[in-house]
């Protein structure tokens, strides 16, 4: 980027890609906060190795990470010398035929420090790629079992993208992440929007869940107007369940309220989303304070 322009720290690594990008829809996910079980960072990534994406940009981290917080790493290579990676953010880009939509992923960490420069960061770059639609993954803990399917929660502000993808006006009033910042950035900008949220049961709070990345690379399979085979997915989601059910098991207390639980599920499904979304409302509300 020149000196001066409105996105300095974003570098194009490929910017001859994106010209020829047809429609592209963005879908952006964060390892941090509001990746629970680190679904919606693996259902971007399970996305994006998918249709054989190829990295188009980079945002530098310089001004947006605590190093001390989202810390470097040090690598060895093949001839035992150091190399740094640092956290950032990658853009990458791909051609999805006979959709009339490409796709572009943004994969990152979280940003810990100004946000409003990061968002013009993105912004930009989905402004560069021509983007048609926004979509922001995120996942949170929450009550519910295991053993049932997993509840996907969409939400769109612009009307006709709502009525198309039979997703939700978002009516949320309160703290919000780098997700909602960016949404209403991307919107301000003429960008459509939407976010789709996953579930993760709160007593499996350390452990990656692939079954919560399935649904939501499932979500996504329906805003981009394409099959997307999750076969590995799908091998990684039933041990899962087999591997957390084992656990569960193993503890008196933990599988009487995983049968709470399920029986709560079970007896009320179609509350279930609506049960969803004010999950989502309290862990927003009950986030520490953000940049």
């Amino acid at each position: 980027m020149m000196v001066g322009s409105p996105a300095p720290h974003l570098h194009w690594t490929d910017a001859a890609r994106i010209s020829d990008l047809e429609s592209p829809i963005l879908v952006a996910a964060f390892e941090g906060w509001n990746d629970a079980g680190e679904a919606s960072s693996t259902a971007a990534r399970y996305v994006r190795d998918h249709f054989q994406s190829a990295e188009v940009a980079t945002i530098d981290a310089e001004d947006f990470f605590d190093f001390t917080v989202a810390r470097p790493n040090v690598h060895l290579d093949d001839e035992g010398s150091r190399h740094i990676a640092w956290p950032s953010t990658s853009v990458y880009a791909a051609h999805i035929p006979g959709t009339g939509h490409d796709l572009v992923v943004l994969t990152g960490h979280e940003p810990q420090l100004r946000w409003r420069t990061f968002v013009d960061h993105v912004v930009t770059t989905a402004n560069e790629v021509g983007a048609s639609l926004a979509v922001t993954l995120g996942a949170l803990l929450t009550d519910v079992p295991h053993t049932r399917p997993v509840q996907v929660y969409g939400t769109s502000d612009d009307e006709t993208i709502a009525e198309h993808l039979s997703l939700s006006p978002s009516t949320y009033e309160g703290p919000t992440g780098i997700v909602g910042v960016l949404g209403t950035g991307l919107r301000s900008a003429g960008i459509p929007t939407a976010s789709l949220w996953a579930s993760v049961p709160a007593y499996v709070s350390n452990a990656p869940s692939p079954k919560a990345a399935l649904a939501l690379v499932e979500g996504l399979s329906t805003v981009l107007g394409t099959t997307i085979p999750c076969t590995d997915l799908e091998i990684a989601a039933a041990a899962y369940e087999r591997q957390v059910s084992d656990l569960v098991a193993e503890d008196e207390d933990t599988a009487e309220y995983v049968e709470r639980l399920e029986a709560d599920f079970d007896e009320e499904p179609d509350s279930n989303p609506d049960r969803l979304v004010a999950d989502i409302e309290d862990f927003l509300r009950n986030q520490p304070g953000k940049p």
